[in-house]
């Protein structure tokens, strides 16, 4: 893998490219670089990243629920990552405090800089691009929650939901958390709705793919609930793997077949060993494993057949 990455650089540089083309690669590069740096000491923590307005102020009731929240998920062990900025950023980060967060910032030309929270903090990285930012909020998260805002948190949301429909993304629990009496995200999904699954823009299942509420308790539970059982996915050639810490019974696997049999390019979901791969790697090799012949499609309900691998251990 070095190799390649090496030689596509090596690639670039004899093609020939513009100045600007070469300046926008070594600073992505740049980019990405130093941000694995800031997080790979803590690849092991459970993470969270909160999205919301820049906008909002301290005594807006969703700057409550955020950092609420944060407070919440970090006393369950959770650390907090946010674009590191003001509004509902800092609120989560504020709730989660300064140790449990972790920043990465856009430089803008009307922002000075992160927030007080995290500026100054080795856990924090500031980033030039859009693109590389967002993919260091999204990739080093196991879960999401999606507060009010303007153009850029719904740009974020959206791309997260991309990513998860076609299966780019991992299957994770994203939480649309609003405030009480304030239903924003309540008609985001009613435009879902009437515009795009009506229009057979997008399946009706990709509704799975987020939970809409007003409680911090509820935002909670939902995101510790999505790992009481369930562990992880992996693909191994075209059979879906997953990984959970109680596998089923022979009736919840016959139930679960039954269910789901629409994921299934052929055969059936059945019960499978760990891969020559995963031995090799000794990717939690001692969890339980269902696998099938996945469609490639159908995300959503993925995100409802781990609801039920879930409640095996309930």
């Amino acid at each position: 893998m070095a190799e390649s990455l090496v030689g596509e650089a090596l690639g670039l540089i004899t093609d020939d490219p513009d100045t600007l083309d070469l300046k926008i690669a070594t600073a992505a590069l740049t980019e990405m670089r130093a941000a694995y740096s800031v997080f790979a000491p803590f690849k092991d923590e459970r993470k969270v990243s909160i999205f919301g307005s820049a906008r909002t102020q301290p005594d807006d009731p969703l700057y409550a629920q955020a950092r609420d929240l944060a407070e919440a998920l970090a006393d369950l062990g959770w650390m907090t990552v946010t674009g590191a900025g003001p509004g509902i950023m800092q609120a989560g980060m504020e709730g989660a405090g300064r140790d449990r967060s972790i920043g990465v910032s856009i430089r803008l030309p009307f922002e000075t800089g992160a927030n007080s929270i995290i500026a100054g903090d080795a856990k924090h990285v500031s980033m030039k691009y859009f693109f590389t930012r967002k993919l260091m909020l999204i990739k080093e998260s196991q879960a999401f929650v999606c507060l009010p805002g303007g153009v850029g948190t719904l740009d974020e949301t959206f791309e997260l939901l991309t990513l998860i429909q076609t299966g780019k993304g991992l299957p994770v629990p994203v939480v649309l958390l609003d405030a009480p009496d304030d239903p924003y995200w309540e008609e985001v999904d009613d435009l879902i709705r009437t515009q795009l699954v009506r229009r057979g823009l997008v399946s009706e299942s990709d509704l799975k793919l987020y939970t809409i509420t007003d409680s911090c308790e509820t935002a909670c539970a939902t995101i510790e609930r999505f790992y009481s059982n369930y562990h992880s996915i992996r693909f191994v050639g075209d059979l879906l793997v997953i990984r959970m810490a109680v596998g089923p019974t022979d009736e919840q696997l016959s139930e679960l077949s039954a269910r789901y049999a629409h994921l299934c390019a052929s055969g059936t979901i059945s019960r499978v060993e760990p891969s020559r791969a995963e031995r090799r790697e000794d990717d939690h090799v001692d969890l339980a494993r269902i696998g099938f012949d996945f469609t490639k499609h159908g995300y959503g309900d993925i995100i409802a057949m781990i609801g039920d691998i879930n409640s095996w251990s309930e």
